[in-house]
């Protein structure tokens, strides 16, 4: 990436059985394009004793996205969805007006030893839709766009780049794409993408200008159009991005919204036990 704007490496928080590295936002950066939160969940082996346990907890004005490398997660929320996401396949859910959802440890891996490797993602929603009725999709793996250029693997998780398109149903225009080097080679995106990108290293090392960077570093430019980089053969990167919205968004805690009194009436529902309860999950996340 010929233009870098902002360099920052990944910053680890303990929620319990596992770390979480947020890597969006930043005091500096505060979204990519419709992009307010993302978070890489371990790599963790967790023994037949620990599990996944996030309760049942609100959202307003974005969609989430799921994408696991490893493991597996079973989503319910207020809608009546009771999914498994395995790796390789998206769960997007919309929020919009208000939605509950729970993530915990499928009831067939909760006795055993077993992996959790993944990004969990929120896209805000451009101001016309963040009070639109909730939805839920899952996709399969198999309809996520993937090819080949020079060897490497590429995958479009989520919106569109050229002439792809995932079958994630977004709501504004943006991208989200994995690149698996099978050998070191130059990745040029010019006049490829839009907007602002931000490029995140899993695994691996890529170089640009002259500088190298690393495993678990995200770099974040306001002009994708320039992207070219040079990545070392194993590497697996995943850049994301889109048009910025012409108004800021706010967030608090769950809770995402271009008007900050809309975020306080969310807090005042939560607490008031209004939002919608997830179906067969009767637990509750309090307000921190």
């Amino acid at each position: 990436m010929s233009n870098i704007d902002y360099i920052f490496p990944e910053k680890a928080a303990d929620i319990g059985n596992f770390l979480v590295g947020r890597l969006l936002p930043f005091r500096q950066k505060r979204s990519i394009g419709p992009f307010v939160f993302i978070d890489h969940m371990g790599p963790a082996c967790l023994a037949d004793h620990e599990n996944l346990d996030v309760g049942p907890h609100p959202h307003i004005g974005l969609s989430t996205l799921t994408y696991l490398f490893d493991g597996a997660i079973m989503h319910r929320d207020s809608m009546g969805t009771a999914i498994e996401i395995l790796p390789g396949a998206v769960n997007w859910m919309t929020a919009g007006k208000g939605v509950t959802h729970s993530e915990r440890t499928p009831e067939r891996l909760r006795n055993k030893d077993k992996f959790l490797h993944g990004l969990q993602i929120w896209v805000a929603l451009p101001k016309e839709y963040e009070e639109i009725e909730p939805s839920f999709h899952h996709i399969e793996a198999s309809q996520l766009p993937s090819w080949q250029e020079n060897g490497n693997d590429f995958k479009l998780i989520a919106g569109e780049f050229e002439d792809k398109k995932s079958a994630v149903p977004v709501f504004s225009k943006l991208y989200m794409i994995e690149i698996k080097a099978n050998k070191t080679s130059t990745i040029s995106l010019k006049n490829k993408l839009f907007g602002e990108s931000g490029l995140y290293i899993l695994q691996g090392k890529i170089s640009s200008n002259g500088h190298e960077y690393g495993d678990k570093q995200i770099l974040i430019t306001k002009d994708a159009h320039l992207c070219e980089f040079e990545i070392e053969e194993g590497s697996i990167v995943y850049i994301f991005g889109g048009e910025p919205f012409p108004e800021e968004r706010y967030i608090r805690w769950n809770f995402v919204s271009s008007s900050v009194e809309r975020l306080k009436q969310a807090e005042e529902d939560w607490r008031a036990h209004r939002f919608p309860k997830v179906v067969n999950d009767d637990g509750y996340v309090p307000m921190p």
